[in-house]
């Protein structure tokens, strides 16, 4: 029964060691089965390639099998990543980790999508960056729907205070949110966290702020994508289920380390 599949929570693509074109292709019939399980168009929900710590010709690995949607964690390691792959056209990019406002000079005009705007003192500071350049960036909020200290976010309870406040930030265009599911619970665990969020989203589209469209939502990952999909996510953010325990990159040819 796929519903068991998906509280099982499984990731057996992560250890096996085929080539990458074997593993996206189960990946995107996971995507498929869940979407369709719960009667969602598999077109709806885009898979972000992960390549924290991934290796610049394992990332040109994915981009040779139609992979053109890439997701760090970090600035530096994702710049030299995109210089690394430079001659790949049409490539996107997205930033997932929590903005430091001492990078946020550096991931100006790279980006498509920040996943995880985590407070209003940095949405403001973003502001005032991107004003003073005439840029306009597309941003998600992240929620620490699971109310973990460890974790970054609005929590739900001070969320739509919040996004009045950066819809008044006219340089930052939201499209919708994020979260991260507690890590070792189950898939099924992983649910109820996915439905807050979406919860959560329905309630912020119920307010009708000015500027704010809350379309995207950010959630799942190898581990729960598939319970992710069934409670509304339209991105999936993807790393071990494709390219297997990770291995610290080899970034000589970009000049950067570490």
């Amino acid at each position: 029964m796929y519903q068991e599949a998906c509280k099982k929570g499984r990731v057996e693509e992560s250890g096996k060691r085929d080539d990458f074109s074997e593993r996206l292709k189960r990946v995107r019939v996971r995507v498929e089965r869940a979407a369709r399980s719960v009667g969602r168009d598999p077109a709806e929900i885009r898979v972000i390639v992960v390549t924290k710590t991934v290796a610049p010709e394992r990332l040109r690995e994915a981009a040779a099998c139609g992979c053109r949607t890439f997701g760090e964690n970090r600035v530096q390691e994702a710049v030299a990543k995109m210089e690394a792959v430079s001659g790949t056209p049409g490539l996107e990019w997205h930033f997932l980790g929590p903005l430091q406002t001492n990078k946020i000079k550096m991931i100006l005009g790279r980006f498509a999508l920040l996943h995880a705007i985590d407070r209003v003192a940095v949405a403001e500071r973003l502001q005032g960056a991107l004003q003073e350049q005439n840029l306009l960036q597309e941003v998600l909020l992240e929620v620490n729907v699971s109310g973990e200290p460890s974790k970054h976010g609005f929590s739900p309870d001070t969320l739509v205070e919040a996004t009045h406040q950066v819809a008044t930030f006219t340089n930052l265009v939201v499209k919708g949110l994020m979260t991260i599911a507690p890590a070792a619970v189950s898939s099924e665990e992983s649910r109820r966290h996915f439905r807050h969020l979406k919860q959560l989203a329905s309630r912020l589209e119920s307010e009708r702020i000015p500027g704010i469209a809350i379309k995207e939502l950010s959630m799942g990952m190898s581990e729960d994508f598939e319970c992710a999909i069934q409670e509304g996510a339209t991105m999936v953010r993807i790393g071990s289920a494709l390219f297997g325990l990770r291995e610290r990159p080899r970034l000589g040819a970009a000049g950067v380390g570490g």
